[in-house]
């Protein structure tokens, strides 16, 4: 295989991750040739509402995943917090990359920290994830909706709609706006999502010459971590409207997965954790899905309580 077609959504952030493989895959392999197929995804074009209200995060990769089932495209380049659990017939993510800070991003030109905001301070974020934790930790202030690409959000912030607002710090820095991060919000503050900061490659399952070249720059810490987060969130069964965290790292000889599912008001906050070996992780993650869905979790995954 001498040439290798990437599906990749068209905003800076998604062009980046899909040249940085590109360059990986140039480096580990001199001599193949990369090319991107751009495109804009139902996800990116729909910015007048919360992605749950429309279908979820898997609006920003079916038409990718259509340009590889239709022979448009050879793999199609994912951040990982945007990919289902489940997975398409035919279509599996077959390597991922080493993980980048996977903590969420306080951003405000105004306060230090989130400890910092007065009450009624108003903070931008879509992600019912962030929103949820952020309620239950901070009931006192007021969360509004902010969607568009990472500068397209600044923007709202520098222009006095938000007195703070939540990223990524992975896609900040990315971007190369790591300056703009005001605080990294700890992990036990904000449990990430499920596959934040790492980048996914998605391929045909039967492409078994691309997929042995693909592995060949594959993080086996990274993809260790991210099948336990990933089995964790397919166990829940959770839809676009459940606030489900789940963040793994290797310590030592050990893998520590922490999980969690929350009312969207922030009203119920279930958390746990499990340790065990790292090859262990798809059990785990099932595993500690259980525990939560033991302790309450079914019934806020079935009502996705609404803001």
């Amino acid at each position: 295989m001498d040439r290798i077609r990437i599906a990749t959504r068209e905003s800076r952030l998604a062009l980046w991750q899909a040249h940085h493989v590109a360059g990986r895959l140039r480096e580990r392999y001199p001599g193949l040739e990369t090319e991107l197929v751009p495109m804009t995804t139902r996800g990116d074009q729909i910015l007048h509402t919360t992605l749950a209200k429309v279908g979820g995060k898997g609006l920003f990769i079916k038409e990718l995943e259509a340009a590889m089932l239709e022979d448009r495209a050879d793999i199609a380049v994912h951040s990982m917090k945007d990919v289902p659990a489940e997975m398409p017939p035919g279509l599996d993510i077959v390597t991922v990359l080493d993980r980048a800070d996977p903590r969420d991003a306080f951003v405000s030109g105004r306060y230090a920290s989130l400890s910092d905001l007065p009450p009624g301070a108003v903070v931008g974020t879509s992600s019912l994830r962030r929103q949820a934790q952020l309620k239950h930790g901070r009931p006192d202030l007021e969360i509004r909706p902010v969607r568009g690409n990472v500068e397209t959000r600044l923007r709202k912030l520098d222009e006095g709609n938000y007195d703070a607002i939540l990223l990524a710090c992975a896609g900040l820095e990315r971007l190369g706006l790591g300056a703009r991060i005001t605080d990294r919000i700890p992990v036990d503050t904000s449990l990430p999502a499920v596959g934040q900061a790492i980048v996914g490659i998605e391929c045909k399952t039967d492409a078994q010459e691309l997929i042995g070249l693909l592995k060949g720059i594959e993080d086996p810490a990274s993809r260790q971590a991210i099948d336990a987060e990933r089995a964790f969130a397919a166990r829940l069964e959770g839809s676009c409207e459940s606030p489900i965290a789940g963040h793994a790292v290797i310590r030592g000889s050990s893998l520590h997965l922490q999980g969690l599912v929350a009312a969207a008001d922030g009203s119920e906050c279930l958390a746990d954790e499990i340790s065990g070996p790292p090859d262990h992780g798809p059990s785990m993650g099932a595993e500690l899905a259980d525990r939560l869905l033991a302790r309450g979790a079914g019934p806020l995954l079935a009502t996705g309580k609404s803001p």
